[in-house]
């Protein structure tokens, strides 16, 4: 593409399109753009037009789309032969990094934060080597006085360095925060001393003061990415500097920067929250150097605590500074500043209690905003709600001083509930308070998977779930005081392991009864905390709550959870569809009679949402669900395949036609597992999507590749005679697919997962014109680039071929390719790989392969691949005896992970879909030891005398002593 006027106009144009709320226009425009990508000067066109344009509109759309382009093909993926070209041109890249810094820094805010995401994902793979002058570029501009770009500069350096906090230490980590350090923390701090200078002079100016303040967060936040791994020598030498000013602005007030929104956090909460992550960091890392500091920091964020209000905007900055505190009081050589008795029950008064109340602000987001609130309170997204931060403090304290706290919070406690029983309507908040304190004492650990896996043995919660969980839930109305209801979910979901089992049985019915709720809260709740119940363990590792203990709520169970579904925000609510999935795995043919109705459902819920599917889960666990519905049913009834099939395949067509990239590879993956319980012969309406399964458009995308193959596979097995006969003019197609997966090397497994269910199951006569090319390719990808995982399939793949079309066929393909190939196949690959294969189907394959070529290949006996005869038995031993190799060299330790452009669709396998190993050799062979004993024994019979002379003149004694094992066992000798 030329950097020209008309295409910068035909880019706006189709820019403009890519906003229309119409599919039929915009998703065209989403498709001219994906098709130009990969052209000279696009990201520059795109550059062109967000510093030129006259709309602000366009420029905005310019910046989202270039840095959505260089997160999908900056990176360079260098583990593909020829499948991912490198879509940005050398020559766009050196363009790109001259001019990016700059043309970020002169744009507007809002452009600015994409340009400068863009040059963080730049960074990321390019800094420093590739590089060098980023940084020299951006600390240069520190001294422009211009803030609007040292905010740009800063909100750069914050996006390009935040890595640091979670990156795992190695050399080249350290090697870069070294040259980070050496260039920029002396500019960062005194552009820090600066700043806070200017506050002071302009204190009585609000704009000036705004903008001041936006550097301060940010320099606190690089001040936090930059001493996380460990404490750099120059920041310890100015901690005086650093430590002095950021205890001052924690205790700074100004009237000019307080906000009235009591929702949104202002500049001031902002930074003050960030400077007590910056002080918690190193009381928890450094506590020897900041020891002189962390007294006045103690008494700072204890009065900042007293003193903040109960405001929304505030949670940001009251959750850091508890858990500041938090941090500090499991030390122990902070022990004690919190050994007093009066300090503890000041803490649990002050900061404790009052952070766990549930607000006005809480209630509305539990009434209004049910699944932010599910969120934060379910999956721990609430890292920064005041509760969390408060159950950690408590926690906190529990390690030096679990006795006296929980006196005193027994107390709380005790006198909340009671304040509840005078007037339940009016002090349900009380109670709510009293559930929260006792769940923050009593757990000590937690897992997602197991709950709670640690309990204070001081808090009796069986005695405290019989008195107040189970009244609630047994109330006669599931949608009164629906906070306390979901109090009551939540305490049997978190204890239920400490809970016992008899207290659970008599939980589940008021579960299932909760799923009516109207609460949004309420009956997501039952529906995790059924889901939690039935994955839990008993013994023998089967699960502890039976179907038989569930035989008499099965029909209320699934009616009900179907019935959540049809509630007002619940129509996609993925804790209810991961129940259905669960209740499924656990009752088994308990469902059968309920699932024409089911799987009715399921279709129409399936139907609707292919409309435009939006959440991920939600979709997954319906998948799950139909294979489960089918596997159960079929396995107790098997001719209920074909009313499966009638009721899925038209949705399914829908999903194919309109092309649902979401769901494509859940479909093939459904049809496998319909496809290989036919025992018979393919049914018609699976052989006229054949053809349509080898367009090349489906196997563009890397989602739909495993579960494309594994169909194919399926049709191979069922119906290999069919496609012969009936399709032959497809089998080109089918060896395309084989070919464009073998020349990538993130798929070529998959490829020969395809090429061995054609070898295994097509009639010979169909292959032989494509056999030599079948070869032929395969050694071209060996020459271009040969890898430990192809070298792994190949072996598979010629000793399966070896199995099935026997050792002299082997033989005579790789000799008619180029004379003496087989023998050189044998020297430099299969004696010495065979070590590498893994997997005991594969090993077995490769075992009987290559017995074959030692006893059934004439050639082998009389021609110069005689002297092999030895080292092949030698390897073969070896495999069966040695260690197996995995040692991969170092250039390929990142092959396996597959780095696709980021709007692709990834791949999910199916738990519930799974295929059983296919072993194809088992029938045939059941001990390879014994079958080469066997086999060794008639070739000895063929030609007495050969083959003891051949073992005694080079089989090393250690091999041979095995071998003897082999014979022994199998009660043969060798002549």
């Amino acid at each position: 593409m030329e950097l020209s006027d008309a295409n910068l106009q035909t880019l706006t144009e189709y820019l403009k399109k890519t906003l229309d709320p119409d599919p039929a226009i915009r998703r065209p425009a989403e498709k001219f753009l994906e098709s130009v990508e990969g052209s000279q000067n696009y990201p520059l066109l795109l550059l062109t037009l967000l510093e030129k344009s006259q709309e602000n509109v366009i420029k905005v759309c310019a910046s989202v789309t270039f840095k959505n382009y260089i997160k999908r093909n900056w990176r360079i993926v260098g583990i593909l032969v020829e499948d991912e070209p490198n879509k940005i041109c050398e020559s766009d890249r050196i363009a790109i990094k001259a001019n990016i810094v700059p043309l970020m820094l002169s744009s507007p805010e809002q452009i600015q934060k994409q340009l400068s995401d863009a040059i963080s994902i730049i960074g990321r793979e390019d800094f420093p080597q590739k590089w060098p002058d980023l940084l020299t570029e951006m600390v240069n501009r520190f001294q422009s006085g211009d803030f609007h770009v040292i905010n740009g500069v800063l909100r750069t350096a914050h996006s390009l360095f935040k890595r640091y906090r979670h990156e795992f230490k190695s050399n080249e980590l350290w090697t870069e925060i070294k040259l980070v350090l050496d260039a920029f923390a002396l500019p960062l701090t005194n552009l820090f001393k600066a700043t806070i200078e200017l506050c002071s002079t302009h204190a009585n100016d609000a704009s000036a003061l705004k903008v001041l303040f936006s550097s301060l967060i940010l320099i606190a936040k690089l001040f936090y990415s930059l001493n996380f791994q460990d404490l750099p020598e120059f920041f310890e030498d100015n901690m005086e500097t650093w430590m002095t000013n950021f205890h001052s602005l924690l205790t700074l007030d100004n009237k000019l920067l307080q906000t009235d929104d009591e929702e949104e956090a202002g500049l001031l909460e902002l930074l003050k929250s960030q400077i007590c992550d910056n002080a918690a960091l190193y009381a928890q890392k450094y506590d020897e150097e900041f020891q002189p500091y962390l007294p006045r920091f103690v008494t700072a964020i204890w009065n900042l605590l007293v003193t903040t209000g109960q405001e929304v905007k505030y949670d940001l900055l009251v959750s850091n500074a508890i858990q500041f505190l938090a941090s500090v009081c499991e030390r122990p050589h902070y022990k004690h500043l919190f050994e007093d008795q009066n300090t503890l029950t000041s803490i649990c008064e002050k900061v404790i209690v009052p952070n766990m109340e549930f607000r006005a602000a809480d209630e509305e987001a539990f009434e209004d905003n049910s699944e932010e609130y599910i969120r934060r309170d379910l999956e721990g997204s609430d890292i920064d709600t005041r509760r969390r931060a408060a159950c950690d403090l408590v926690r906190g304290l529990c390690k030096f001083f679990e006795g006296p706290v929980t006196g005193i919070f027994s107390g709380y406690v005790n006198s909340m509930l009671q304040e509840y029983a005078k007037n339940p309507t009016v002090n349900w908040k009380h109670k709510d308070a009293a559930i929260y304190l006792v769940t923050s004492l009593a757990s000590k650990a937690q897992t997602q998977k197991h709950g709670i896996t640690q309990a204070n043995e001081l808090v009796n919660l069986t005695e405290f779930f019989v008195n107040h969980i189970q009244p609630d839930l047994k109330s006669a109305s599931v949608n009164e005081f629906p906070v306390l209801k979901a109090d009551g979910i939540k305490y049997i979901m978190i204890f239920r392991n400490q809970v016992p089992k008899e207290q659970l049985l008599v939980s589940i019915p008021l579960l299932i009864n909760h799923l009516q709720a109207e609460s949004v809260v309420v009956h997501t709740y039952a529906a995790h905390a059924l889901e939690r119940l039935f994955t839990m363990r008993g013994a023998n590792n089967t699960t502890l709550i039976t179907a038989a203990e569930m035989a008499p709520f099965v029909e209320v169970l699934l009616t009900n959870l179907f019935k959540a579904l049809t509630l007002p925000g619940s129509s996609e609510n993925e804790y209810i569809m991961k129940a259905i999935m669960r209740s499924f795995s656990l009752l088994q043919e308990s469902i059968i009679p309920y699932i024409p109705s089911v799987i009715t459902q399921l279709t129409q819920k399936l139907l609707a949402v292919s409309k435009n599917p939006s959440k991920p889960h939600f979709n997954h666990y319906m998948f799950e669900s139909i294979c489960l519905s089918i596997r159960i049913t079929c396995k107790a009834n098997p001719d209920a395949l074909g009313s499966f099939e009638e009721a899925l395949f038209m949705v399914f067509t829908e999903i194919l036609q309109n092309d649902v990239q979401e769901f494509i590879p859940y479909v093939f993956q459904v049809m496998s597992l319909l496809l290989e319980m036919h025992k018979n012969e393919i049914p018609s309406s699976y052989m006229a999507l054949f053809p349509h399964l080898l367009q090349p458009v489906l196997w563009e995308r890397t989602g739909n590749i495993p579960p494309l193959v594994r169909l194919l596979q399926a049709y191979l097995e069922r119906g290999a005679n069919t496609i012969a006969s009936a399709a032959a003019d497809k089998i080109p197609g089918l060896l395309g697919v084989f070919q464009k997966l073998i020349a990538s090397k993130a798929n070529d497994h998959q490829g020969f997962y395809l090429l061995n269910s054609i070898i295994e199951h097509m009639p010979p006569e169909s292959l032989d014109q494509y056999r030599k090319q079948i070869f032929i390719l395969l050694f071209q990808r060996l020459q271009n680039s040969k890898t430990t995982k192809f070298i792994k399939s190949f072996l598979v793949f010629i000793n399966l071929y070896c199995v099935k079309y026997g050792a002299l066929a082997l033989q005579e393909v790789f000799d008619s390719i180029q004379p003496k190939m087989f023998g050189m196949v044998l020297e430099k690959i299969i004696i010495p790989e065979i070590q590498k294969v893994s997997g005991q189907v594969e090993k077995k394959i490769c075992a009987v392969g290559i017995t074959k070529i030692l006893t059934e290949c004439p050639p082998m006996m009389d021609t110069e691949y005689t002297k092999l005869w030895t080292p092949l038995l030698q390897a073969l031993i070896g495999l069966f005896e040695l260690p197996e190799d995995d040692t991969i060299p170092d250039e390929e330790h990142f092959i396996d992970i597959e780095d696709t452009p980021g709007y692709q669709t990834a791949f999910s396998q199916l738990a519930f879909a799974g295929k059983k190993e296919h072993d194809p050799v088992g029938q045939m062979v059941n001990n390879p030891r014994i079958h080469l004993a066997q086999s060794l024994h008639k070739l000895s019979t063929a030609c007495p005398g050969r083959v003891p002379s051949m073992l005694s003149t080079s089989l090393n004694a250690e091999a041979l002593q095995y071998l003897q094992g082999y014979l022994q066992a199998a009660s043969v000798t060798l002549l």
